[in-house]
């Protein structure tokens, strides 16, 4: 990079752009889940403010080693912009240099959250889902379903999806993009239609004042794998006793939260405990796991490194001056 030459913006086309890959994330997310362990990668709890019902600030932090980078993200959610065609989500990531403490490059966060939170996602499934996996259900069909379909298209030979979601314009969308991908998609009239006998379950429902809990883990087949992207509000409490084992995304900073996502006696552990073998993944073909969790920072430092050092190769990007 040349000396100080500002800072390196990259717009959500550009990282679109990138062509990453989930094996690339998903390489880079363990690689940092075990540099933690050993001590070489800082990762801070996220912390948020509610100043509204309809309104929620969080931010991101977390250092590593190796790359030599640390990344804050700060994001903010208004779940009324909807109303006023505006996005409901907006973020920027900035990216540090670790020895210089000076930053380098900043970047639209959007497109980071919603793949990162797929890597995640993907990250637990690569221990916990059964190889052979071919049918996947979404429950809640907006920006996290098909970024999640993403993933799981190249990491499984799934033929059909399932869907269940509240508005119809988005269901359309999603059973339309499977269609066109070449598999058998289905609009589903209840939560139990999609998930009865999928292999893969992927719930995104949106964040609501007052959540309804309608979804039964006990309708789940053997051997099925869930990933809990909304932090199981629509799931029954109770009925996730029924899953042979549940890992969060860290329990440090579950520790933390003043609301707990679960009972943490249903706890077996976090990705840290899965990535370095402390806790095993998938024993034999009728378990049914489940991955519940917040959002990781190391993760957003995951993708936006990668995404920085593919811009650079590719030599995309705007310079800012400072």
């Amino acid at each position: 990079m040349p000396q100080d030459p500002g800072l390196l913006y990259l717009s959500r086309a550009v990282l679109q752009s990138l062509g990453l890959t989930a094996a690339d994330t998903i390489r880079q997310i363990e690689t940092l889940c075990r540099g933690r362990d050993r001590g070489d990668v800082l990762n801070a709890p996220k912390s948020a403010l509610r100043p509204e019902p309809n309104v929620l600030f969080m931010s991101t932090t977390a250092l590593a080693e190796e790359p030599p980078h640390m990344a804050v993200k700060a994001l903010g959610v208004n779940t009324a912009n909807a109303d006023h065609g505006l996005e409901t989500t907006g973020s920027l990531i900035t990216l540090f240099d670790r020895k210089t403490a000076l930053p380098f490059a900043v970047m639209e966060g959007y497109w980071i959250t919603m793949v990162r939170t797929a890597s995640l996602s993907a990250v637990a499934a690569k221990y916990f889902a059964r190889p052979d996996a071919s049918v996947a259900a979404f429950i809640g069909c907006g920006a996290q379903a098909h970024t999640h379909l993403d993933a799981l298209l190249q990491m499984f030979a799934l033929r059909e999806i399932r869907i269940f979601g509240r508005g119809q314009t988005n269901r359309d969308i999603l059973c339309q993009r499977g269609r066109d991908l070449g598999l058998a998609a289905h609009d589903c009239e209840t939560a139990r239609d999609a998930v009865t006998d999928a292999d893969i379950i992927i719930s995104s429902t949106p964040t609501t004042t007052a959540p309804i809990r309608h979804i039964d883990a006990g309708w789940l087949k053997p051997g099925a794998f869930a990933s809990l992207v909304d932090l199981a509000r629509p799931w029954i409490e109770d009925s996730l006793r029924r899953f042979d084992g549940i890992v969060i995304d860290d329990l440090e900073q579950e520790a933390q939260m003043p609301v707990q996502m679960l009972d943490t006696a249903l706890i077996s552990g976090d990705l840290q405990d899965l990535v370095t073998g402390r806790i095993s993944g998938r024993k034999h073909d009728r378990e049914r796991h489940a991955f519940i969790f917040r959002g990781l920072a190391l993760a957003d430092l995951a993708l936006a490194s990668l995404a920085y050092q593919a811009a650079v190769d590719a030599g995309v990007g705007v310079f800012l001056e400072r």
